[in-house]
């Protein structure tokens, strides 16, 4: 795993880590968080941002931000049975999974500053796995996730190689 800290200048894209919850049993104390990206080059959160224009009959025109629906695909994700994701994804792929049984957290964290507890959001999201197979390489199963809304902000901290999410205060 990439290192934890910020030391200045341009945050390379290891400062900024998404994971989802392991066991899919949407409780945030019992989280067992998975990072993704370890066979992944390129990943983005896709915003999706939808914005109407509309022009009157007296050449007025009004902007419409309707907001966003974002999704985020990550290409690349081997089966290993050594992952703490491998016995979800063996079953959302083997019993066809729909609905609530792809229901977990999405946990987004932004490590920029030299120590922690580092800024972090969690939202709900469901997962889908797109494909599986693959090539000689491996049995990959692509998956997308779609955030549910409900995010929440808070902070992540690294200890004995997990990381644990803490809500912010209210107010």
């Amino acid at each position: 795993m990439a290192e934890n800290t910020y030391t200045k200048g341009m945050l390379k894209r290891s400062h900024l880590r998404h994971l989802i919850d392991s066991t899919f049993g949407l409780t945030l104390a019992s989280a067992v968080w998975y990072t993704i990206g370890k066979h992944i080059d390129d990943m983005s959160m896709n915003l999706n941002p939808t914005i109407t224009t509309i022009k009157n009959i007296l050449d007025e025109t009004e902007i419409i931000d309707e907001g966003n629906e974002p999704s985020m695909e990550a290409g690349t994700i081997y089966l290993n049975p050594g992952d703490s994701i491998y016995e979800k994804l063996k079953t959302m792929i083997m019993e066809r999974q729909t609905g609530d049984e792809c229901r977990t957290y999405l946990m987004e964290i932004l490590i920029d500053k030299t120590t922690g507890p580092y800024d972090a959001w969690v939202e709900e999201c469901i997962v889908k796995v797109q494909s599986y197979g693959g090539g000689q390489g491996g049995v990959n199963a692509p998956i997308t996730i779609t955030p549910c809304g409900n995010r929440k902000k808070g902070t992540a901290a690294y200890a004995d190689g997990a990381w644990t999410f803490t809500e912010a205060a209210a107010g």
